[in-house]
């Protein structure tokens, strides 16, 4: 087996600039779906059940994509037709989705409209997100893997801010951020058009500039049929499943914990900063703003982070040291009356996203080191990802209940969540190197 040949800063950066806009779409989704459904209507204990969609759709689409895209070669590339396809369906339903309290429809049909739209757009961004990943593991080399990681996440969280703070930013040149009764403000709708606009331009270019490597060439760098301890038919090291699994219980208590947070902000926040509940309002809309402010402000505390988590020796420590810190930015946030107050907690949350990000890849990666199926692999992987959502979400609108129907109430369960996880790093048996 070959070794892959180094890659310059350039050519690593080409391959995961489309993330970039890929991120921005997702920032867009994250920081906009609640304030999207409770515009048009739906009750604060009915908003966790519109996030069972976009997990739901991860959790079919990228396993799918990984099994695929492994057996797919076609002039294109490998990974690349599936790039496209999923960010020009995005852009399209990016294009629609704010605009389902705009067509003359009822109140229960532009639910609808809006479920449909939204589990396009996720199915469409899973499509598009995936072979960024898969495209670092074809052509990197295991010693530039990290940087190229690293790099991946920097972009990650600049699309998100920049999809974070659009809102707020078309607000203040103008653009009306109030509307009629049932309809979604200008702010919003024009966000995510513009979102839409980045999002297919970025994809362009990385498919421009990067070239995957035709078959022949890329078997040169690929572990024969054998496993590596040398039994038949082994597509995985030995211990490596029982390590998928351990990071996975503490994927369950993580995501379950940002789910809430994704789902109860801009009602939270417009409680306890805004004293309001009135979705109609302009305080309300004001708050839905500042939910993309305080989203980038724990972008920017996971980037700061990320730069802060290779200096522990102890990998397990660093995920754990992350989770609690998290864990304490969510218990914050009921507190904090004032919008500046915020940064705070939001800040100390995105220490708990940046290992979020990065920690269960490098454990699970390590343990399937040889492996040939690891797209398939980080598909299915893509599950301990979306399955703690689906169930967070089917059981938010009953946890709220059990917490006075309270939204701010149900951080203090995600930093609860945290704190569980915090305690499950320690059942993770890394692989000793």
């Amino acid at each position: 087996m070959k070794t892959k040949p180094n890659l310059s800063f350039s050519k690593l950066w080409n391959i995961s600039f489309g993330f970039f806009g890929v991120q921005i779409a997702y920032a867009l989704q994250s920081a906009n779906i609640s304030r999207i459904f409770a515009t048009l209507g739906a009750d604060p204990h009915d908003l966790s059940f519109f996030w069972i969609l976009p997990p739901l759709m991860g959790m079919l689409v990228q396993p799918i994509v990984g099994l695929f895209s492994d057996k797919t070669w076609t002039r294109f590339g490998r990974r690349i037709p599936y790039l496209f396809v999923g960010a020009l369906v995005a852009v399209i339903v990016m294009c629609l989705l704010p605009n389902a309290g705009s067509l003359g429809l009822t109140v229960g049909a532009a639910m609808i409209f809006g479920l449909i739209a939204l589990m396009f757009l996720d199915t469409s961004i899973n499509m598009a997100m995936q072979p960024f990943k898969m495209m670092v593991g074809d052509l990197v080399n295991e010693e530039q893997k990290a940087k190229a990681y690293s790099i991946q996440s920097f972009l990650c969280n600049a699309g998100s801010i920049v999809g974070y703070i659009f809102p707020l930013l078309f607000t203040v040149i103008g653009i009306k951020n109030i509307a009629p009764e049932g309809q979604v403000p200008d702010s919003v709708i024009w966000s995510f058009y513009v979102g839409a606009a980045i999002l297919i331009l970025c994809v362009i270019y990385t498919m421009a500039n990067v070239k995957e490597m035709p078959p022949e060439e890329f078997a040169q760098y690929q572990i024969k049929d054998d496993a590596q301890d040398g039994s038949k038919g082994t597509t995985a090291p030995k211990g490596a499943w029982a390590v998928f699994f351990q990071v996975g219980v503490v994927q369950f208590f993580c995501w379950a914990a940002f789910l809430y947070m994704w789902t109860y902000t801009n009602g939270s926040i417009a409680e306890t900063v805004w004293n309001t509940k009135d979705t109609a309002s302009e305080a309300y809309q004001n708050a839905g703003n500042w939910v993309g402010v305080i989203f980038a402000v724990q972008a920017v505390g996971s980037v700061l982070w990320a730069i802060v988590l290779p200096q522990f020796k102890n990998t397990k420590l660093a995920y754990a040291v992350s989770l609690i810190i998290g864990a304490v930015g969510f218990a914050m946030v009921p507190y904090c009356t004032n919008q500046y107050m915020l940064f705070v907690p939001y800040f100390l949350i995105g220490c708990a996203w940046a290992a979020m990000l990065a920690m269960p890849f490098t454990f699970v990666t390590n343990a399937f080191e040889g492996s040939s199926r690891m797209g398939t692999v980080l598909g299915l992987f893509n599950c301990t990802i979306c399955l703690p959502q689906i169930v967070a979400a089917a059981t938010g609108g009953l946890v709220m209940k059990l917490v006075d129907s309270s939204q701010p109430n149900m951080f203090v369960v995600a930093a609860i969540f945290l704190v569980i996880a915090t305690a499950c790093v320690f059942i993770i048996k890394e692989k000793k190197k």
